[in-house]
């Protein structure tokens, strides 16, 4: 058993081996330009580019695989799908999103203020979920977008899309997700939830880190989207750039993997977080588990300890287990998680919370070292407190 005991696949997963496989001779033989189409070499590229394009596809159910756009992550691919519809739009124009997002959408937001663009964030329940009666009373005359999280990066809890994008239909809306977490880890159909526009990364499913994507729906592609790159008109001038070849077929491959391994990895997470929950709760007094009880990704477990200092517990265990308190992008950040201040959650409480993160590779010996380590520690905490 290798040490530390890595569970914090929230924040990146490892690479799997047939994607690694599958890369390697793009970054050799196969090292083509993608749009130089003038030779083998290039064609090759591009056909390994449109080839990616299928699998990203297949695996969020887009029904055109010229729909997927590769950017060098969500946080690029939430920028791009945000940025570029309103800064086609006149100032004024408003747009929705919720207070639970990934800061790779607040702080878009926060921009588009600077712009003379308005915008409206909306509170989300206990569970970190949005209700559509919520998002339709925020509607305007003048709004154009709305952008939830499709599974949240802290605490898993899945939102209802089906039901936002209905409202969202109903007042002939754009509808983004940040499905960052949950592709791959819950179904999810682009054309049957009527998504506009989706992003994605790649080190998130056993793909390579530097590389995303976002779907643009065609009738979103119809709205005039100011391209945040300029330089070559790449991917229809929606993101300018030479496509980096043998990371789009490290993506493309780890969503084939992703969907067809779909049950088993579903299967075998869901068994894990059960021993989780199940083993943390018999061996530690007053543990609570936050985010939706069922409607949320198996993969997630995040927890506070009343009394016991989070930071304090994961250094403690530093050695032993990897996992951390929260989002790997605010970490470092010395305010409290927005996401659990979102929920309700004191600030007292946000300093007792963490989360655990099962991934693909996570095993079940594993699973019952760390909740021993973990369990041992946070007692052993209390007491001295």
């Amino acid at each position: 058993m290798k040490y530390p005991i890595y569970l914090d696949n929230q924040s990146t997963t490892p690479c799997d081996p047939r994607v690694i496989d599958k890369m390697l001779p793009y970054f050799t033989e196969k090292f083509g330009n993608s749009s130089s189409v003038s030779h083998v070499y290039g064609r090759d590229a591009q056909a390994a580019v449109a080839e990616a394009q299928k699998h990203v596809a297949s695996l969020i159910g887009a029904d055109d695989p010229k729909s997927i756009f590769f950017t060098s992550g969500s946080t690029e691919s939430n920028n791009i799908a945000v940025k570029s519809v309103m800064l086609g739009s006149p100032a004024g124009t408003h747009c929705i999103t919720t207070a639970a997002e990934h800061k790779a959408i607040l702080d878009p937001f926060e921009f588009l203020k600077t712009k003379e663009y308005r915008t409206s964030t909306l509170p989300v329940d206990q569970f970190g979920r949005v209700s559509k009666s919520d998002i339709a009373n925020s509607i305007e005359e003048e709004t154009l977008l709305v952008s939830t999280i499709f599974a949240n990066n802290e605490i898993g809890t899945i939102n209802d899309i089906n039901q936002i994008s209905q409202t969202c239909k109903d007042h002939d809306l754009l509808l983004h997700t940040d499905a960052t977490q949950a592709v791959g880890r819950t179904p999810i159909n682009c054309v049957l939830s009527n998504i506009d526009m989706l992003s994605l990364s790649g080190h998130k499913l056993y793909g390579p880190k530097g590389i995303g994507a976002l779907y643009i729906r065609k009738r979103a592609r119809g709205i005039k989207l100011e391209p945040l790159l300029h330089g070559g008109g790449h991917q229809g001038k929606v993101r300018s750039g030479t496509l980096p070849v043998a990371l789009i077929v490290g993506l493309g491959e780890a969503c084939r993997i992703a969907k067809d391994d779909y049950d088993k990895d579903f299967e075998h997470s869901k068994k894990l977080s059960q021993i989780i929950t199940d083993e943390l709760t018999s061996m530690i007094n007053g543990i609570q588990f936050n985010g939706h009880p069922t409607e949320r990704i198996t993969t997630n477990v995040h927890a506070t300890i009343p009394g016991v200092n989070s930071e304090a517990l994961i250094h403690l265990l530093k050695d032993k287990v990897a996992f951390s308190t929260g989002a790997a992008c605010t970490t470092a950040a010395p305010e409290p998680s927005h996401v659990l201040l979102a929920i309700g959650k004191s600030k007292e409480a946000i300093k007792s919370s963490f989360r655990i993160g099962i991934g693909r590779f996570s095993s079940q010996g594993e699973i019952k070292n760390a909740i021993t380590y973990i369990a041992e520690a946070a007692n052993s905490l209390l007491r001295f407190k």
